[in-house]
């Protein structure tokens, strides 16, 4: 058991990299007890600025085993940031099923099943907080970036749904949806390769490059660790947080005043479609 009972306990999937990683040193420097997860902490044996535990949200043992080892140490969880994530780009035409399972399993059920682990300790303590990180992306259908788009509004979804049935128990649960941050997520994300003589060959290709440049040009991922950080100190956390440039979060109020066919007319010029 740990000796300082008053430092909130935090585990934070995907927290080798990223904004992951960006929330761990935030609030590690601030008091915090962090664990962060990687499918092979092996790969990070200088890692030194919080614990990594070994967790891959689509195997249930190594998930539950993370959460006994916390549980075993401090007894308690206080929060739970489920940030791990993959994206994917691609004409649905041309995306293998089992690229679209995977990123389900990741962005979907890997959400889903860390926090059923992590729920029975969170109820017999009395309370907890569970921070589900999505994307703006997840408000709407975007071109090539449907399955993804569709991941995280899933997740979106069910956290509005889950919260509910929370409540009785003293566990918060909210979503937080970033914009582009300059990560490394698109390097890590899958992308359907650009097929020579494909119907989408140009239109895609020119939809990549727009979509890397974003990230690239995207906000310091330290914005969304003074987020999560503010999330935490909240008694009541709201349902939907958006972090991101003033045009990304525009763009979904956007969506709700504007028809359908106008907005997505906006989507097309924007995409050059």
């Amino acid at each position: 058991m740990d000796a300082n009972q008053n430092s909130k306990v935090v585990l934070i999937t995907g927290g080798s990299s990223g904004i992951g990683k960006s929330i761990g040193l935030f609030l590690s420097k601030r008091g915090f007890i962090v664990y962060g997860t990687s499918r092979n902490p092996s790969r990070f044996v200088d890692f030194k600025d919080f614990t990594l535990l070994q967790l891959d949200v689509a195997d249930k043992s190594s998930i539950q085993s993370a959460v006994a080892c916390i549980e075993k140490k401090h007894g308690k969880l206080d929060v739970l940031i489920n940030n791990a994530g993959a994206g994917i780009t691609g004409p649905i035409e041309e995306i293998p099923e089992e690229e679209i399972i995977g990123n389900f399993t990741t962005n979907y059920f890997g959400p889903i099943n860390v926090t059923k682990a992590v729920l029975p300790l969170m109820r017999s303590q009395g309370n907890g907080l569970i921070i589900n990180i999505t994307s703006i992306a997840g408000y709407m259908g975007l071109p090539y970036r449907g399955i993804y788009s569709a991941s995280k509004a899933a997740l979106e979804l069910t956290t509005e749904a889950w919260r509910m049935e929370l409540k009785a128990f003293n566990i918060e649960m909210t979503n937080v949806a970033p914009g582009d941050f300059a990560t490394n997520i698109a390097a890590g994300r899958y992308h359907a390769p650009i097929i020579e003589n494909s119907p989408y060959e140009t239109s895609y290709g020119n939809t990549l490059a727009l979509m890397d440049a974003h990230v690239d040009a995207g906000k310091d991922p330290e914005e969304m660790a003074k987020v999560i950080y503010k999330i935490i100190h909240k008694k009541k956390p709201k349902v939907h947080y958006k972090v991101g440039e003033f045009m990304q979060k525009f763009s979904i109020v956007l969506k709700r005043v504007l028809p359908d066919t106008v907005y997505e007319k906006l989507l097309m010029n924007h995409y050059k479609l």
